[in-house]
This record gives C-alpha cells, sequence and structure tokens, in this order.
C-alpha cells in the first residue's frame, strides 16, 4: 500500500495542484460569472462587462445551496471581495486569541498522554473483537500528540521556545515524524495554501501525469480513491526524509530531528518486537500508527478539498481568498475534536498560525461574526467524504477538478466502486 501511495504521491511533489470539478455545466458557468464579480482586478472592467450577466443576490444564495445539498456542506461562502486583504482579517481578531498560556498548554499535553498510554492499555486488554476500536481511539489520540507538535513546530504553544523545540520533538517521536523536517515544509503550505506548484501539503493530479504511464495512472486513481485516508503516509515518506528539499541554513536542524526519529526506532522498536513479537508491533504501534494517518490525510485533505475551492496559479493566487474561503471548517464528533484539540477549528489556523489550538473556538467566533458570509463550514459526513473521494481528482482551470471516471471510465473501475458503495448521508 505504502508503495502506491509513495507513486501517486510523487507527482503531487513535482508538479502541480487542482481546481473543482462542477459536474453540471450550466452550473459551474454560473458560478464563473459569480467569481467573477470578485476576481477581476479592474473595477471598470467589472461595472461594464461582469454585472450584468451576473446573477442576482438571491439566485446567488440558491446557487450556494444547490452546492451545499449537492457536496454535504452546512455553508459555502460568498467570494471574498479582492480589496481584503490578510493583513484586514487578521487585524479584525481580538489580541487575546494569540496568547500563550502555559497552563493550557500542558493540559493538552496532559490529555494526548494520558488519552495515548490509555488506548494502550485498551489495546493491551481487548479481546479480539474488540481491538479496532482500541486502534481508533489511540490512533486519534496519537493525532493529538501530532497537534502538540503541530503548535510547538508554529511557534504558539509556549513562551520558552527551547522547551516548546523538546516538546514538539518529542511528541513526534511515535509518529516517526522528524519535527524540524515537518516545520520546515509546513510553513511553506501555509505560506502558499491552494496554490498550484507550490502549496506542500498535496496537490491534484496533473491530466499529463496520468497520460504518462499506465502503472502511475493505476496509482492514481487508487491513490486519490480508495486509498486516499492514507495518503499522507506516501507525504510523510517523500517529504521529510531527503535533505535535498531543505535549504542549506536548514540541513543541521533537520539532521538532529532526522537523529531522534532514526534512534527512536532503533530502540523502540527492536523493544517492543523483543517483548511481543512482530505481531505485538504490529498491534501496538502499526496499526495505532494506521489510525493516525486516517486522521492526518482526513483533516488535510478536508480542510482544503471541494469542488468549488480552487487551487490558482502564484500570478492569480490571493492570500486572503486562500486562507479564509479556501479553508474548510469541519465540525466531527466531540471526543474526536477533545482528543485532537480543535484542529479541525481550521480556518482561524490559516489566518494566523500563531493563534495556539486552544484559541480556535474563540478565534473562530470572531470570524464568524466579522466574516462569516464568506465562510466554507461542513459537518463531517459520507457526502462530503464522498464528494471528495470521487469528483477532486484531475486539475481542470473552469471546472476545478475532473474525476477520474469522466477521463478514463475503463480504468476508474475503483471510483465507480465508491460512488456505488460509499452511503450518500449528509
Amino acid at each position: 500500500m505504502s508503495c502506491i501511495l509513495a507513486l501517486a504521491d510523487s507527482t503531487l511533489l513535482l508538479k502541480g495542484s487542482h481546481q473543482r470539478p462542477i459536474q453540471n455545466r450550466n452550473i459551474a458557468a454560473q458560478f464563473t460569472q459569480g467569481k467573477l464579480l470578485v476576481s477581476k482586478k479592474k473595477v471598470s472592467v467589472i461595472k461594464a462587462v461582469a454585472i450584468p450577466a451576473a446573477p442576482s443576490p438571491a439566485e446567488s444564495t440558491d446557487y450556494r445551496k444547490q452546492l451545499c445539498e449537492r457536496y454535504g456542506f452546512k455553508q459555502i461562502g460568498e467570494p471574498l471581495p479582492e480589496n481584503v486583504t490578510l493583513k484586514d482579517v487578521i487585524n479584525s481578531l481580538p489580541k487575546k486569541v494569540f496568547e500563550i498560556d502555559g497552563m493550557k498548554a500542558w493540559k493538552s499535553v496532559l490529555i494526548s498522554v494520558t488519552s495515548y498510554a490509555l488506548g494502550l492499555l485498551m489495546i493491551s486488554k481487548a479481546p479480539w473483537y474488540l481491538l479496532p476500536l482500541a486502534w481508533a481511539w489511540t490512533g486519534t489520540a496519537a493525532t493529538g500528540l501530532f497537534v502538540v507538535g503541530h503548535d510547538c513546530a508554529h511557534k504558539a504553544f509556549l513562551k520558552n521556545k527551547l522547551v516548546e523545540d523538546i516538546v514538539g520533538t518529542l511528541v513526534l517521536l511515535p509518529l516517526i515524524y522528524p519535527y524540524e523536517s515537518w516545520r520546515f515544509m509546513h510553513d511553506k503550505h501555509h505560506a502558499k495554501t491552494n496554490m498550484l506548484y507550490e502549496d506542500t501539503a498535496w496537490h491534484p493530479v496533473w491530466k499529463e501525469d496520468l497520460d504518462s504511464s499506465p502503472f502511475l495512472r493505476k496509482a492514481l486513481i487508487y491513490g486519490y480513491g480508495p486509498l486516499r485516508p492514507w495518503m499522507s503516509i506516501a507525504h510523510w515518506f517523500m517529504w521529510h526524509f531527503d535533505l535535498k528539499k531543505f535549504r542549506p541554513n536548514e540541513v543541521k536542524r533537520v539532521n538532529i530531528s532526522l537523529a531522534c526519529v532514526f534512534a527512536f526506532i532503533a530502540v523502540g522498536w527492536p523493544l517492543i518486537i523483543y517483548k511481543m513479537g512482530i505481531m505485538g508491533w504490529v498491534k501496538f504501534w502499526l496499526m495505532p500508527w494506521l489510525g493516525y494517518h486516517f486522521w492526518m490525510s482526513t483533516f488535510t485533505v478536508v480542510h482544503h478539498t471541494a469542488p468549488h475551492i480552487p487551487f490558482k496559479y502564484s500570478d492569480e493566487w490571493n492570500a486572503a481568498q486562500a486562507q479564509l474561503g479556501g479553508t474548510v471548517h469541519c465540525d466531527y464528533p466531540k471526543w474526536v475534536e477533545i482528543l485532537c484539540h480543535d484542529i479541525n477549528v481550521h480556518i482561524p489556523h490559516h489566518i494566523s498560525p500563531k493563534i495556539p489550538s486552544y484559541n480556535l473556538r474563540a478565534a473562530h467566533k470572531s470570524l464568524q461574526e466579522n466574516w462569516g458570509k464568506y465562510l466554507n463550514e461542513a459537518s463531517w459526513n459520507w457526502r462530503l467524504m464522498k464528494t471528495i473521494m470521487t469528483m477532486c481528482h484531475v486539475y481542470h482551470k473552469e471546472r476545478n477538478y475532473v474525476p477520474f471516471d469522466e477521463i478514463d471510465p475503463q480504468e476508474s473501475s475503483p471510483i465507480t466502486f465508491l460512488r456505488k458503495v460509499m452511503p450518500d448521508y449528509a
């Protein structure tokens, strides 16, 4: 599976990004016109050309409601006007959401460490038929460890930056993530969110890659289809261990993180195998790790992927539109949100990564009050995931995405299968 994921992900790293497919051509055309109102840089052109062709506000509202129903969203935001800057949005946030609170930070660590330890205890005690539940809990708790490291990497966890880096390094070790490697790459994702080529989180498929070889085509179809909830494994493997991907001034810190990860593998894995055998390693480490990657992949894709959310070339890209309008807030079951420290409250995190996870809800409330009509919001549901896994595949300039089975129906049986078997509940 990892091999297929790595092959599929390789095109993301070397090439580019995506935009969305709206399968109804008429609706797509209406949406393009609607965006024209706010995307043309010259106001005179907008007044002279765009406004007469644009739908009325009522029609626009109805149109967005149609998209919500179709894609599994609660709200699809209006296009953000081009004269709004990211600084405008940041300045609208209350200052208190940027404040670092040591007690809240250590509380996050306590929640993650104890929930992860509880998960390991559950695995050790559970009968075989309850192991999937224990693995699901432990993988989710491991995602909480990642979120702690994530805050540390953004320098939004503790005031003492040395302790912050130590904590970040330690909590990522069970996940085999080199802290500094991940930090440097993730910073690029925030600087270039939803920008074609430059965004390092993920990219949609380019048509030329799909046509380059039958084997790569199959790998991409499986990777962006049924294996999509684990695509972060390929991203982890390909982005974080290659020193050539880092600037010379970053390499020293990356090497320290790599040494820590390899030390953990060299000591931790043999110890687990010595005490419990290879099946103990599978049971106590591999399965929770796969559970973590399910959430890592799901959060990443849901946060930035929908048929109506475009990826853009750098010369067309707008920071405020990408961070506010190109990021999705998604509600999950409460226990998931608690264990994962509200990482799903993601729009304020993209407005400013300096907001600690324990302040994200207050920041989101402020965004709803000041910018609410521009926000994309959803609850995690089958229709949302089905939309992403069966529609958001190949980059298209006007439609954002074209699904695999529209381009090559014969080779896209995994996508056809998902369309048939995945529930359509929203």
